[in-house]
């Protein structure tokens, strides 16, 4: 009897020790399976949305360098603002030759209009298309060297607003004196409308970029 206990005692403990074995091979098993998956998410890309540390500081660095814009040598500045004020002479020797100078034989179709647009609608009114184009479209030029010079002499005009601005400033001006002073010419606020407009689209076609690129200046981050 004692032989045979102890012959199930050791196959007992056998079985004991081979199921101990068989659990510790599992869970060993699913440690490293566990450690594996972990290994594997560290090489996971982020959910979208999420950006890493060092891209956000890329980004962001990346962002400052494109916002901070190096201003041109003082010599190169001065020598843009040098020509700008040349152009800027000879095209005011050209508009006072086109606005004040006399015109006796146009004195008796001459007439002050304060009304904006009854100019205008007379330009259209006209039976050559040629005629309508030439008056319209030479006012509008007469204003384009203001949006292209303004932001390049003055620093502190370059914005759109204060560009229109003087622009209708000294329209303004020149009207008022062939009005005044001039023989057969007469003030007339369409003039200035069409004027301020040319200002606009050269503001639009050159003066903006010209005048950042001659007095660029470091944005604050």
């Amino acid at each position: 009897m004692k032989v045979r206990r102890t012959a199930a005692g050791a196959a007992a403990g056998k079985g004991g020790a081979t199921k101990a074995a068989s659990t510790g091979g599992k869970q060993g098993a699913t440690g490293k399976k566990v450690a594996a998956g972990k290994a594997r998410g560290f090489g996971r890309k982020p959910a979208p949305g999420k950006a890493t540390p060092g891209k956000t500081s890329a980004k962001t660095s990346a962002k400052a360098g494109a916002d901070e814009r190096r201003p041109l040598p003082l010599p190169l500045r001065l020598l843009a603002m040098t020509c700008a004020f040349v152009v800027m002479v000879a095209f005011a020797v050209v508009l006072a030759k086109l606005t004040l100078d006399p015109s006796p034989a146009s004195v008796s179709i001459a007439h002050t209009n304060l009304h904006p647009g009854a100019t205008l609608r007379i330009y259209l009114d006209q039976p050559a298309f040629r005629d309508a184009v030439k008056q319209i479209g030479g006012n509008v030029l007469l204003g384009v060297p203001f949006g292209i010079l303004v932001p390049v002499l003055a620093p502190g005009a370059r914005g759109v607003l204060r560009v229109l601005l003087l622009t209708a400033i000294v329209m303004l001006l020149v009207e008022m004196a062939q009005g005044a002073l001039v023989t057969g010419r007469a003030f007339d606020v369409d003039d200035v409308i069409l004027n301020t407009t040319g200002a606009l689209v050269g503001w639009l076609l050159l003066g903006r970029r010209l005048g950042r690129a001659v007095h660029a200046r470091r944005r604050k981050a």
